[in-house]
């Protein structure tokens, strides 16, 4: 499943000097002007990183769609606005994390999704913060 992926992350690849035009083209340069490991560029802290595989459309509006790949660093401080893993009573979520006046929510990029205000009663921890998302056309 995530075999290529895999395969590109433990490999360097060339990163071109130049930049992609998204408007009008620009000829290229011939040569490359570093090798780019994504490693380094995703993950700086591997043995605190995990990815997870994204589920339903909550997060759209932030760019999270069904089907994505999320990579998640445990190491990370959690802040308000930030978006977050969290486990709510045994159910894992990817949500923007909230904090105000020392009340805790979980606000979801999508208009048809509630927002989830966290009380003492629940069984809540965070497990990571969202550094990357992947997804493809």
């Amino acid at each position: 499943m995530y075999g290529d992926w895999f395969k590109i992350m433990n490999n360097a690849v060339p990163l071109f000097t130049s930049s992609i035009s998204a408007g009008f083209p620009s000829p290229a340069d011939d040569y490359i002007e570093q090798r780019l490991n994504l490693n380094d560029l995703l993950i700086p802290h591997k043995e605190a990183t995990f990815f997870l595989r994204v589920q339903g459309d909550s997060m759209i509006g932030q760019g999270i769609h069904h089907g994505d790949l999320l990579i998640v660093d445990r190491s990370l401080n959690t802040a308000s606005k930030k978006i977050i893993i969290a486990v709510l009573d045994g159910e894992l979520l990817v949500k923007q994390l909230y904090i105000q006046k020392n009340k805790v929510f979980l606000l979801a990029a999508n208009p048809n999704y509630k927002t989830i205000a966290i009380t003492s009663e629940q069984n809540f921890q965070i497990w990571g913060v969202v550094t990357a998302v992947i997804h493809s056309f």
